[in-house]
């Protein structure tokens, strides 16, 4: 569906004047409007890769795992201390998911001096995991724009988003990684 077609109300337009009503202060309603969408679309895209990562025997924890070690294919791995840090999480919710992707054989510790300094990398069936996830999601999220924006529209959204993104980066400093989901902040 292009834009010029009647698009259906989203769950949104329904609750946004009540949302209005309740908020004190003067709020300008287009620019709320605007981050409420963004923050719902941005929590279905973690959806998307939920979903995706299942299909795909994954969590969309271990998605994340996995894409930072693939990122990191060129340096030999990470070790679980620099993942942690990297992802914003505990060493412990770290050890919890590297000891589940070892299990399924799609990490592998590389050679070092004790197992919290050695490092982990993806081991082939880590890389294909991996890549069939990831292309599954693309495919998928790629499917839905497509489905009701044109090509010129996403060009468009993409352009108005890049110029928000940087003054809100040069307000608040760089946005998470993008396989960062759920906002967390990575404590590098």
């Amino acid at each position: 569906m292009g834009s010029t077609r009647e698009r259906p109300k989203v769950s949104l337009a329904r609750e946004f004047e009540e949302w209005l009503r309740v908020i004190p202060g003067d709020v300008d309603a287009t620019t709320e409007m605007v981050r409420q969408r963004i923050g719902r679309i941005a929590r279905q895209f973690e959806r998307v890769l939920a979903d995706v990562a299942d299909d795909h025997e994954m969590s969309a924890g271990d998605w994340e795992a996995l894409s930072v070690l693939a990122r990191s294919a060129d340096q030999g791995g990470l070790t679980p201390g620099r993942m942690a840090a990297i992802l914003g999480l505990t060493s412990g919710t770290v050890s919890v998911r590297l000891e589940r992707l070892m299990a399924a054989g799609l990490i592998e510790r590389a050679e070092g001096t004790d197992k919290r300094q050695r490092p982990v990398r993806l081991t082939a069936a880590g890389r294909d995991g991996w890549g069939a996830a990831t292309v599954a999601r693309t495919t998928a999220e790629s499917r839905l724009m497509r489905d009701c924006l044109t090509g010129g529209e996403l060009d468009q959204l993409s352009d108005l988003l890049g110029t928000l993104l940087v003054r809100l980066e040069s307000a608040y400093g760089p946005a998470p990684r993008h396989d960062m989901t759920r906002g967390r902040k990575a404590r590098e």
